[in-house]
Formats: C-alpha cells, sequence, structure tokens
C-alpha cells in the first residue's frame, strides 16, 4: 500500500469512489490517520464509532436522514456509492480488511500528478477559426439566425434559446486540475465540485477545513493568501462629541479615508463568503467566442497572485 499521499476529506473519497474503490486512503487529510479527529472540526470521531454505526450514518447520509453540520456536505457525496462500497468502507476502517488500498492509493496518485497542469479554460472558446466565422462586423450579409445569442429566427417568437447541456461534472476536492486565471490577479475559479459544499453561511463554510494555510498543504489544497489575512479598512468611530475618528485621527471630511493595511491573526470578514468571488466553472458551449486578453498575464501569473503587494503599493 502506498503510504506516502497527500489525503483529502472522506468527502472527497466518496465522491470518487466509482474511481477509487472502497479505500480509506483519502479520509486522512480531515479525520486523521487513525481516524481520531473531528473533520473540519465538526463531525464524530469515526474510531470510536462501530462498523454498524458508520454503516448507518453513510446510508444515512445518501437518503437524507442522518447528519448535523456535516450533512450539507455530506449527503451530495454518497449518493454513487452502493451497500457494497458503504460496507467495504467501515470495514476497513474498524480492522476488516484494507479493501481495494493499494489500488485506491495508485489510483489518486495520478490525479494529483494532473493538478499540478493549468488548464486554458479560454482554449476552444478563443479559438482562431471559430472567431474568423464569428466575426459578423466584417461579412456582408448576415442572416438573422445567426444575430443575437439564440441563433434562431428573430420572427418566429415560438422558439427559445437550445439547452446549453450545462454538465456540472466536477472531479471532487483534490483531485482537479487548476484553471489559468483569465487575467492578472482573477480570483481563481473553483476546479472540484461544489457539491455539499454550498451555500456558505455566517456559521457555515466548508472552504476552510481545507484552504486555511495550517491546513492546506496537509490536504493538497491551495491555502488562502495573505491578503484574505489583511483587514484594508480604517478604524473608524465617533467619539462622546460626535466627531469622526479614523486611525486615532479626528477628521472633519468624511471623504479623507487613508488606506491602511492591519494583519489579522484570523480569516478577515470581508474575505469570509468565498463564493462571492470564486466561482465553479461548468463544462458548456457557449453562445460566443472570446476575444478578450489580459495585459501582463505572464506564465507565473496565470496560476500565481500578487494582489497583497499590488494593493500594498498604495497602503501608507
Amino acid at each position: 500500500m502506498v503510504k506516502a499521499i497527500k489525503v483529502v476529506a472522506l468527502g472527497s473519497l466518496l465522491a470518487a469512489s466509482a474511481l477509487y474503490g472502497a479505500s480509506t486512503a483519502a479520509c486522512a487529510g480531515c479525520h486523521g490517520q487513525q481516524f481520531e479527529k473531528k473533520a473540519l472540526g465538526k463531525s464524530k470521531i469515526v474510531k470510536d464509532m462501530s462498523k454498524e454505526d458508520i454503516v448507518k450514518a453513510l446510508k444515512g447520509y445518501k437518503d437524507g436522514t442522518y447528519g448535523g453540520d456535516m450533512k450539507g456536505m455530506m449527503t451530495g457525496q454518497v449518493k454513487a456509492l452502493s451497500d457494497a462500497d458503504m460496507e467495504a468502507i467501515a470495514a476497513s476502517i474498524k480492522g476488516g480488511g484494507d479493501t481495494k488500498a493499494a489500488p485506491a492509493a495508485e489510483a489518486a496518485e495520478a490525479p494529483k500528478e494532473e493538478a499540478k497542469k493549468v488548464v486554458d479554460i479560454n482554449a476552444k472558446v478563443a479559438d482562431p477559426k471559430r472567431l474568423d466565422a464569428e466575426d459578423l462586423g466584417n461579412k456582408k450579409e448576415v442572416e438573422e439566425n445567426v444575430l443575437g445569442l439564440r441563433k434562431t429566427s428573430l420572427f418566429d417568437e415560438k422558439v427559445t434559446p437550445a439547452d446549453a447541456g450545462t454538465k456540472d461534472e466536477r472531479p471532487a476536492p483534490g483531485t482537479a486540475p487548476k484553471f489559468e486565471r483569465a487575467y492578472v490577479n482573477a480570483p481563481p475559479m473553483i476546479p472540484h465540485s461544489v457539491e455539499g459544499l454550498l451555500p456558505i453561511t455566517r456559521k457555515s463554510n466548508q472552504c476552510l477545513g481545507c484552504h486555511m494555510p495550517d491546513k492546506a498543504k496537509a490536504v493538497g489544497a491551495t491555502p488562502l493568501p495573505k491578503s484574505h489575512f489583511t483587514n484594508y479598512r480604517p478604524n473608524t468611530k465617533l467619539s462622546d462629541k460626535g466627531e469622526i475618528i479614523k486611525e486615532g485621527k479626528t477628521i472633519t471630511n468624511t471623504s479623507d479615508v487613508k488606506t491602511v493595511a492591519h494583519s489579522l491573526k484570523t480569516l478577515s470578514n470581508a474575505r469570509f463568503n468565498c463564493s462571492q468571488c470564486h466561482a465553479p466553472q461548468a463544462n458548456i458551449k457557449t453562445a460566443v467566442g472570446n476575444t478578450f486578453k489580459s495585459d501582463g498575464l505572464t506564465d507565473e501569473l496565470k496560476s500565481k497572485s500578487n494582489l497583497v503587494d499590488v494593493i500594498n503599493n498604495g497602503v501608507k
């Protein structure tokens, strides 16, 4: 059995069980090597559960009858598991055999190698032949069924745009290659499935279970950058006399706001709702091509951000 392997949460394993068999190798990132941890600080300690209880929990997640804080994530992740898969996982956890452990570990290595690559999501959308064919501005005659996004006759009100055929079949967390950024310091796209992870609420942000810097390396995730642990808002309050005080100084003009950078030990509240900026990708055929090109998008910046340095240029 391959022991040196970066691991991801149990939910990631379950979502990819069709590929990786019933191995528990990918559970340790959140549950611990001996299943001694609370996954994301919320789950039960699995090593203390009986085999029967583990099976019951997995089946309950699948039919929606089981689970507290982890229910939102796990219900969607276990839907592809058969009863036999669940029995094998429980048996492996409780020492009843390392079912399919070696093939699972070997299979898990391949996506990790693939994950080092950066995928250009605009490759097909910005294809020169497609853009030339869609360049209506240089054509002498244009038929009405190619105008607009629906690509149908403008005179037929009964016709509706064709279904884009959206397929949200992203790999499980920890197994997906990253997407190339569309422009300098663009918020990176989410390359993996977000089923069961959204919505993010005030009391629940499951992204932090893998992407906080102190956890990211262990599970092979991208750590949150320094900009997410910085508060760029000036400390502002009203004095007893009704005066506006910013950064300890009384000001008379409310527009006189100086940019500041307060380093934080915890995630900035302004960055808590990850899905405000980071969006998951869907495999669809776009209605039109994309001619956008970003200035300054070097190979390094296609997969890296220097946002904190850019912002700090204006900080006094």
